[in-house]
């Protein structure tokens, strides 16, 4: 299997029929422009730690921070170049960044979370910041883990300064919306595919691989809407239920910090999930689960991408051969940073809005992204919803970095 950056770079090659990139263009849209990696010493303890910016053409970096045992520096690059082309596509000002921690937080206690995040941000502090790079949340850290950070980050810089980082506690300047903003993204533009591939039933059954707190939310969210979730997993499996989970009693057991598999249901694996007879497919965990090795055997007419990077290239080709259609991470988990902006812009201008506002303007911002990825990849003809949402986000990358005099 391929690193995840180099997947990434070959779908830009691959895109060039439409994109007619220069040699220069190339080059410059598949390098990373600062990465800063470092070890954070925790007793006799060395945790590898990244902050890559990819690109700042468009505006200072802005991507989450993940806490995870698998963490690698391709996998980061990888995610900062998603976050350049999501930040572009959706119309804000940023570029895209990224960081990590190779560790697994599941077995450490809060002093030892809080330890690590002091310890990245005294590594770091010296390039993110609001006009540089804008860190966030990602895999497993949370708002608690964001305020600990901006604690530290400012007893370095001797400053208040909330909008150096998103996803933070209320009170310290976070937007309640931010919670659920990237499923509540990812519903958004559900509904919006409902509308345009008729095909699809109604009320579909959707089956969801990943229970954290976007798989949970987007899942509590359809469950409302009358859908049908036959099936649902986390890290230690899955349950599936061809009547339907009740996903109400799902959220309360796992709540209680137990795993999905402790409720009622036919007990599934990951892989299992993927391959079952649903009609909509959510991937909300990791990437890469989705290959060529499973892609054909996918039943789902239609896959949303929540997580980042979930289907590789090589899965892309069988499954748009097979009339799957594949809802790009891009498009389908932008609420996240969407609302990210708008904590960032509250905490400049200091919180003149209320969060009706914010959850309107949410709702525009990725209805918009929808049509406009939608139509030209109807302009493309041949070409996936992918396809026509790098080619989007490329463009305006390039634009900026034109108007820069980059070339």
């Amino acid at each position: 299997m391929a690193d995840p950056f180099s997947d990434a770079k070959e779908r830009i090659r691959e895109m060039d029929m439409h994109l007619k990139l220069t040699k220069e263009e190339f080059a410059y849209l598949t390098k990373p422009a600062k990465i800063n990696k470092t070890e954070l010493n925790i007793g006799k303890e060395k945790l590898p730690a990244w902050r890559i910016l990819y690109n700042n053409a468009l505006g200072p970096g802005k991507g989450g921070i993940r806490f995870h045992p698998d963490v690698s520096q391709e996998e980061v690059m990888a995610l900062s170049f998603w976050m350049t082309l999501k930040n572009s596509l959706l119309g804000l000002p940023y570029g895209g960044a990224k960081g990590g921690v190779k560790f697994n937080p599941k077995d450490k206690d809060e002093k030892y979370l809080q330890k690590v995040s002091r310890l990245y941000m005294d590594a770091f502090y010296k390039v993110v910041g609001a006009d540089k790079d804008i860190p966030a949340p990602d895999v497993y850290t949370t708002p608690q883990i964001m305020g600990w950070m901006l604690d530290e980050y400012e007893k370095k810089v001797g400053h208040h300064e909330p909008g150096f980082i998103t996803g933070k506690p209320h009170v310290l300047g976070g937007l309640n919306l931010r919670s659920d903003s990237t499923a509540r993204g990812g519903f958004i533009i559900l509904k919006e595919l409902l509308h345009h591939f008729t095909g699809l039933v109604k009320k579909p059954t959707v089956a969801i691989q990943g229970f954290g707190n976007a798989g949970m939310n987007i899942a509590k969210m359809i469950y409302q809407d009358g859908f049908k979730v036959v099936a649902v997993s986390d890290s230690r499996g899955g349950i599936y239920d061809k009547s339907g989970l009740n996903i109400n009693s799902v959220i309360e057991i796992k709540n209680s910090h137990k795993s999905v598999t402790d409720s009622e249901g036919k007990k599934i694996t990951n892989e299992e999930l993927l391959e079952l007879d649903a009609d909509i497919l959510i991937l909300a965990a990791l990437e890469n689960q989705i290959t060529a090795e499973n892609a054909g055997n996918v039943k789902a007419q239609v896959i949303i991408e929540v997580a980042n990077g979930p289907v590789d290239r090589a899965a892309d080709k069988i499954l748009y051969n097979k009339g799957i259609q594949v809802v790009p991470d891009i498009l389908a988990n932008a609420g996240g940073v969407v609302v990210s902006y708008f904590e960032w812009a509250q905490n400049r201008a200091g919180n003149i809005f209320d969060e009706e506002f914010f959850e309107k303007k949410l709702y525009t911002m990725m209805e918009d992204a929808w049509h406009r990825v939608y139509e030209l990849h109807l302009e493309l003809k041949d070409a996936d919803l992918r396809t026509a949402a790098y080619v989007l986000a490329i463009r305006r990358v390039l634009e900026a970095a034109k108007l820069r005099g980059k070339f």
